[in-house]
């Protein structure tokens, strides 16, 4: 299960990737938000969810709005991790709990947030300590890049 953060890991001022990133807007609770992307990262998630290797979860304060962010970057729809708006305090709670909930269910654990993924400590050694998790918190500016899409594959591979 891969639980995917939309705002610093897909949605960033710099996606880099080596092309023109694109740009849109979604809206979420009546407001209107600029999105800037890069299309080849776009293409390498819809490539693992049609495949089928990984199921992609949105773990992100966009949930309750995902089909905008489905449709401005043309992805089927994936599974929410929550369906209500939330407080960025409620959001990230929620986020560590579909976190330990998918390994609690025995499924392995990719998780992509700029800001809440733990890069070390005791949460980190918790969900990492079977090496069923793979947790990556990519620059807020420049997101998922090729590098980390090589290690979800190669994760999602064995």
């Amino acid at each position: 299960m891969w639980l995917l953060d939309v705002d610093g890991v897909i949605n960033v001022s710099r996606p880099g990737w080596g092309a023109a990133p694109r740009s849109g807007y979604a809206f979420s609770a009546g407001e209107e938000y600029r999105m800037r992307w890069a299309p080849a990262l776009i293409d390498r998630i819809r490539a693992l969810h049609h495949a089928g290797t990984v199921e992609i979860c949105w773990c992100s304060t966009w949930c309750p709005d995902a089909e905008e962010v489905e449709r401005l970057f043309t992805l089927p729809r994936l599974e929410r991790a929550w369906s209500d708006h939330l407080t960025a305090t409620a959001a990230t709670a929620a986020k560590l709990a579909a976190a330990r909930q998918v390994l609690a269910h025995g499924r392995r654990l990719i998780w992509t947030d700029d800001v809440e993924v733990p890069t070390c400590g005791i949460v980190h050694d918790e969900l990492t300590h079977a090496g069923q998790a793979l947790l990556i918190a990519p620059s807020p500016r420049r997101g998922l890049q090729p590098d980390h899409m090589n290690a979800i594959e190669a994760f999602v591979s064995w």
